[in-house]
């Protein structure tokens, strides 16, 4: 009797410790959803005023953002965003320039709110009990809205172009190498990426890869071995306070088997490089994880077939 007792006693506390992580991940969702409508408010507050200032360029701009889907938001945004940047708001009536301000001051605020609600609910759908006895139940997987902080018009200038070349490794497996890493300003909100890096002066992208992959891994890649570039990607991003206007062109290779050798990692790669790994598409379908490219996970059953030539835009 006492036996039994104590097991319903167990049993009683840890469906009392399961339903409090439950209703925490919940709340956890809600807070999410609640941040997102307020990223959206000021977005569209955003594009409000920049159609008051009656310039064809930039209202295009915003009507862009308006309509972008979600998995677009981003890229039209930091669109806008660098116009904006590159505005002469000495030009503007001093109260519809502050009033412009405080909207872009609001959107970052939202924009960071959201993201941490996202980190929190992130961590915990990463836990295994939540995992196994699956108490996210249907509600989508929150991601990160990443969104350039607003320059000013001599900051714009300034904007720093970067051109990048990546290696999109698979192992006969048909995994991915990704390395995980974050950006030093912001290190609560790490994400995974493929091998590469930036081009350098003078350099060709097809160098420019075989060198990273080289410099990142110990691979020592033939320039012709290389695929692509198969996929194109433009972003805006901030890293360590410098805000980065990049062009990312994707190369393909395959690899028979690789003992990762990260030796000739620079000082910015061995502090905000955490860790590698080789991902299947499913186990991407499934990771709980920010990855870049967004679209990775649907791409890689295509790297396998003949490349038709044809560089391909992604996110």
């Amino acid at each position: 009797m006492t036996t039994a007792l104590v097991v319903v006693f167990v049993a009683l506390l840890l469906a009392a410790w399961i339903l409090k992580i439950a209703n925490r991940l919940d709340r956890l969702h809600v807070r999410t959803d609640a941040a997102w409508a307020a990223v959206d408010a000021a977005l569209g507050r955003r594009a409000v005023l920049v159609r008051t200032l009656l310039i064809p360029e930039l209202s295009a701009a915003a009507s862009r953002a308006e309509s972008a889907s979600r998995a677009d938001r981003e890229q039209a945004e930091n669109e806008l965003s660098g116009l904006l940047g590159a505005l002469d708001r000495s030009t503007l009536a001093p109260a519809l320039a502050f009033e412009l301000a405080d909207a872009e001051e609001r959107v970052m605020l939202a924009r960071r709110v959201h993201n941490d609600a996202v980190r929190d609910t992130l961590l915990l759908r990463r836990r295994r009990v939540v995992r196994w006895l699956r108490l996210a139940g249907t509600a989508p997987q929150p991601s990160y809205f990443e969104i350039a902080e607003p320059v000013s018009p001599s900051d714009a200038a300034m904007l720093k172009p970067r051109p990048s070349a990546r290696v999109v490794l698979t192992d006969p497996a048909g995994r991915v190498l990704l390395f995980q890493g974050f950006d030093p300003a912001r290190p609560q909100e790490s994400f995974w990426f493929t091998v590469g890096g930036g081009v350098e002066n003078g350099e060709d992208l097809r160098s420019a890869a075989v060198r990273e992959a080289f410099e990142e891994t110990g691979l020592k890649l033939a320039p012709e071995s290389l695929v692509g570039p198969v996929w194109r990607r433009r972003t805006v991003f901030s890293f360590d306070g410098e805000t980065f206007d990049a062009e990312e062109w994707f190369f393909y290779a395959s690899v028979d088997g690789l003992d990762v050798d990260t030796s000739g990692f620079n000082d910015v790669e061995e502090t905000s490089i955490t860790g590698y790994r080789w991902w299947s598409a499913q186990e991407l379908e499934a990771a709980e994880d920010t990855v870049y490219p967004v679209q990775l996970a649907e791409l890689m059953p295509t790297l396998g077939a003949e490349w038709d030539g044809e560089t391909r835009t992604v996110r």
